[in-house]
């Protein structure tokens, strides 16, 4: 559905609006995906947990292994979803077919999912029940949409709340996704003097060179999630009496 409706966009990048245009390709994909696999998660841990109590009361399950396994049991499936998704829609969006360039998309697709998954099951953790995890679940989703990087760009955001888009995992998704395509692109755009390159960094902030780092934060963002979860397992105990 997405390739479709985002057809051959990556290949278009003559002037700025293009570039905008690829850019909220990523940006529709990534919250959309995001938030139908954190949500999708919700129910199952919260049924999960069920179980985990009445196990953990009998002492068969233990609270940190519990939680872990549960993480990784989801790498699998997301793997899987990322490479499906990844392989189909960037051949149809058109996006150039380096390799260095194909294996970043993959990547930040694949980091962005696990920790959208990680979040959702985060939020279960951490509160009562499913029902209260989607209303503080859907604050946050909320908060980083707005602060993206695509509706305001961090160089239009006031300094005071910019310290904010640093904290949006999403903002850093995108930073690498149009910095990895189109960040090292030195073609003119004809409507204005600038390169490709130069205009992500004006306008967007977006530097190729930071490629490495936004990796790291973005896998920093899933063990954040991951480990805040197993916390939660361990630390909080909802169960009624």
């Amino acid at each position: 559905m997405f390739g479709t409706m985002f057809w051959d966009l990556g290949t278009k990048r003559t002037f700025q609006q293009d570039l905008s245009n690829a850019m909220g390709s990523m940006y529709a994909a990534v919250l959309f995906l995001g938030v139908q696999n954190a949500s999708s998660v919700q129910p199952v841990v919260d049924v999960e947990r069920t179980v985990f109590y009445r196990e953990r009361a009998a002492g068969m399950y233990s609270a940190m292994p519990y939680a872990f396994a549960q993480a990784i049991v989801e790498i699998p499936y997301i793997f899987s979803q990322s490479v499906v998704y990844g392989v189909i829609v960037y051949a149809m969006i058109g996006f150039e077919w380096k390799t260095a360039n194909f294996f970043w998309y993959l990547f930040f697709m694949f980091f962005t999912l696990l920790y959208f998954t990680f979040y959702g099951m985060m939020a279960v953790a951490a509160t009562p029940n499913q029902h209260i995890a989607a209303i503080v679940a859907a604050a946050f989703y909320g908060l980083w949409n707005l602060f993206s990087g695509f509706i305001v760009p961090r160089t239009r955001i006031p300094v005071w709340w910019r310290w904010y888009y640093w904290a949006c995992p999403v903002a850093w998704t995108l930073y690498g996704l149009v910095a990895s395509q189109f960040g090292d692109i030195k073609d003119i755009l004809q409507d204005s003097d600038k390169s490709v390159e130069q205009y992500l960094d004006d306008y967007f902030g977006f530097k190729h060179d930071f490629l490495g780092v936004v990796a790291a934060v973005i896998v920093g963002f899933t063990v954040l999630f991951l480990f805040i979860f197993a916390f939660a397992i361990k630390a909080f105990n909802f169960q009624r009496r």
